[in-house]
């Protein structure tokens, strides 16, 4: 899969470190552990999906881009929207100092508790909340990334971002359900937008169940 992602033009040597620290297979279902390592999205239950390890790769790459800490390399504090299996957070806690991982599932926020207590990584937050309000508690955020695409980055991830970081969110820019990737960076001007290019996630909702 390195190898793969290497070839597709993956640069970043702590973004390739950090997903090969993490064995995919523990994040997949038992039936589908010999697709672990494809680069494919493979269901997780109740309609989720874990995405593609290049998407992953990308999507963390970009959001290093930002407000990195020049002696060592690492994002700060990072709120991950969309906890999902929980594969994404557990990349992140490898290039950044904490993760608060969001999750509005409670089926799912309670098995990824379960696949994370043996792995013991001590920097990554669970949190079963409605991730388009974010996680107060935790701002300000180096960066923020989601794995979920709504029609606009909500409000609350830009007022909870801080100075000189970066949000990576899937975005339905047209309106029409045509999703692309947006990285959105916060400057004492102002935010700039990038949209860069297509990609299809499950939708970005609010609320708990």
């Amino acid at each position: 899969m390195l190898r793969q992602l290497s070839a597709q033009g993956l640069r970043d040597a702590q973004v390739l470190r950090a997903l090969g620290a993490v064995d995919r297979r523990r994040f997949v279902e038992a039936a589908l552990a010999r697709r672990a390592y494809e680069d494919t999205a493979l269901p997780i239950g109740l309609g989720q999906t874990i995405s593609k390890p290049s998407v992953v790769a990308r999507m963390v790459a970009l959001l290093r881009g930002g407000l990195t800490d020049p002696a060592t390399g690492k994002l700060g504090r990072v709120l991950d929207i969309g906890t999902g299996c929980g594969y994404q957070a557990v990349v992140l806690s490898h290039v950044a100092d904490e993760v608060y991982s969001m999750e509005r599932l409670r089926g799912l926020h309670e098995k990824v508790r379960e696949t994370l207590r043996p792995l013991r990584v001590s920097n990554v937050h669970l949190i079963l909340g409605d991730g388009m309000e974010g996680f107060p508690s935790g701002a300000p955020y180096a960066g923020i990334i989601a794995a979920a695409s709504g029609v606009a980055v909500p409000p609350a991830w830009v007022e909870q971002l801080a100075v000189g970081g970066r949000i990576v969110a899937p975005v339905d820019v047209r309106g029409d359900g045509g999703q692309a990737l947006v990285v959105i960076e916060k400057t004492r001007q102002g935010l700039t937008h990038a949209v860069l290019e297509p990609v299809h996630f499950v939708p970005l909702k609010s609320g708990i169940s």
